[in-house]
């Protein structure tokens, strides 16, 4: 890249990293706290998601970090074997295994995900990140930031959730989030967005900016009003460069030769690799310069990370769609962006902590508000409902099972629509029968199975005596041995019906099956 072009890209890329420091600060310790883990742990595993897999992948758009659909599995697995530190054990053992599936060229299974399931993930997404930032808007901050599941760790859940704010919300919380979102609407304004200098900080840091000092203001005017506590950030402050030690936590391997251990490994890195395919292929069809993301190299910088990550006391991590869709959203041209959002993590939480401690929820909750907004647009989904039921559906589908289980549970379900609605489409398209002045065409197309059995057997028998009728195959790459029966005992029979059979492009001699 020349010189220019590698500044001009810097000036996105910077840009484009602030406001990803900024979706993934809150993200990061509240998904540690949802998964029963250190804050730390989240900020760590941020940190080596934008370094070092920021470094090693082939992605230019997509930001890596702690997943929010592996909470319940973290937490289930620290429980089950009895400390943190085995936890992270059985993380390193995870990337390793990831980075084997990387090898062995594993990541081409991304490319076999329906486009009506990665979309419909896309958008169930952009609807959790509202309806869970709605209760951090109205300053009820009972829950994680990073709890995305319908039913939380609380035994709440997501509606329920927005009924408790409503009734116990803060009043201090309300005018910052209200007007952090017209920050950030008025500097997404093209007018101020290309502005050679307006243009150069983010509406989100300006939003956070006004956010502290409208808690300082408070303080100082409306008492009653401001905002402490689980209100805020809470970042464990480091007052001494050798204070850092002793947030790191290091694994233990003493429970290595458990079967539990290697299930939870293998689990980890079975779900963490599966999200982060999803993850970058929706990266992909967002990319306004539509680049492809080699997989099994994803999978190899995925597993380093992990390992990384473990070794020093982090959550497992995957790439990730939140802040993948703000690194997009707000200009990144390259992986530096993904970098430098690391960079920022790990210097400015070490730096400046009490200055982030300060920062409303509510703000941030702004920030996250307009990322989900993005992501699921009204325009989205009159766009795959235009496409017809066979894309909407699958798409819809994905769109609730996400929103009312999890993440994971969600794709499950909307893979198996997705695969339901594909052999839908195939099953009606790979016969065709036509008729014309008492001539039949009979057309096999694509592949033939055993499904289309019924559908043939019937449709042949509806064709009366004396017709001429034409079987043409030239278009099918597969008949299927039970289809070909059925044709054998059409023509077979035929002569007694006075109907004249010409096949075409059959790669068998249908008469001399039995």
């Amino acid at each position: 890249m020349s010189q220019p072009l590698l500044i001009n890209s810097l000036k996105y890329d910077l840009k484009s990293s602030l406001v990803v420091f900024l979706v993934a600060l809150p993200l990061c310790l509240g998904i540690a706290v949802a998964s029963g883990a250190p804050p730390m742990s989240g900020l760590i595993a941020g940190i080596i998601g934008g370094v070092i897999i920021g470094s090693l992948s082939g992605s230019h758009v997509s930001v890596s970090g702690p997943a929010a659909g592996l909470t319940v599995i973290v937490l289930d697995s620290i429980a089950t074997l009895g400390g943190f530190e085995l936890f992270l054990g059985a993380v390193v053992i995870a990337g390793i295994i990831q980075l084997a599936f990387g090898l062995l060229k594993g990541g081409v299974l991304g490319y076999y995900f329906p486009h009506s399931v990665i979309k419909g993930m896309l958008t169930a997404i952009g609807l959790i990140l509202i309806l869970k930032q709605i209760p951090h808007a109205l300053g009820w901050d009972k829950d994680a930031m990073g709890d995305m599941a319908f039913l939380q760790l609380d035994n709440a859940n997501t509606f329920s959730e927005i009924w408790y704010a409503i009734q116990y919300f803060s009043p201090g919380a309300i005018p910052i989030t209200l007007i952090s979102l017209f920050i950030i609407y008025f500097f997404e304004r093209p007018v101020i967005k290309n502005n050679p200098i307006l243009g150069l900080v983010p509406g989100a840091l300006w939003a956070v900016l006004f956010g502290i000092l409208s808690n300082q203001f408070y303080a100082s005017y409306i008492p009653e009003w401001t905002l402490s506590g689980e209100h805020l950030v809470n970042i464990p402050v480091v007052e001494r460069v050798e204070d850092l030690a002793d947030l790191v936590t290091f694994p233990n391997f003493s429970k290595i030769a458990s079967s539990e251990f290697w299930l939870i490994a293998f689990t980890i890195a079975i779900i963490a690799s599966i999200e982060t395919l999803l993850s970058i292929e929706a990266g992909d069809k967002m990319d306004p310069k539509k680049r492809i993301t080699p997989a099994s190299k994803e999978l190899v910088a995925q597993g380093i990370g992990n390992s990384v990550s473990g070794l020093i006391g982090g959550l497992p991590i995957t790439a990730v769609i939140v802040r993948t869709s703000a690194n997009i959203a707000s200009g990144a041209k390259t992986k530096l962006s993904a970098i430098l959002h690391g960079v920022l993590l790990l210097v400015l939480v070490v730096g400046i902590a009490n200055l982030l401690n300060q920062i409303p929820l509510s703000c941030l909750a702004a920030v996250l508000f307009m990322v989900g907004f993005k992501l699921a647009k009204p325009s989205i989904f009159v766009g795959e409902y235009e496409k017809g039921p066979n894309q909407f559906l699958p798409f819809i589908i994905t769109v609730f099972a996400i929103l009312f289980t999890d993440l994971l549970i969600g794709i499950g379900i909307g893979l198996v629509a997705g695969v339901f609605f594909v052999m839908r489409t195939n099953y009606r398209k790979s016969i065709i029968v036509t008729e014309l002045k008492g001539k039949y065409l009979v057309k096999l197309q694509k592949d033939v199975s055993f499904l289309n059995k019924a559908p043939l057997r019937k449709a042949l028998e509806t064709i009366p005596e004396g017709s001429e009728v034409i079987i043409n195959a030239t278009k099918a790459q597969f008949i299927d041995h039970d289809i070909q029966e059925v044709l054998n005992d059409f023509i077979n029979a035929a002569p007694e019906k006075n109907i004249e059979v010409e096949t075409e492009g059959l790669k068998y001699n249908l008469e001399e099956i039995l």
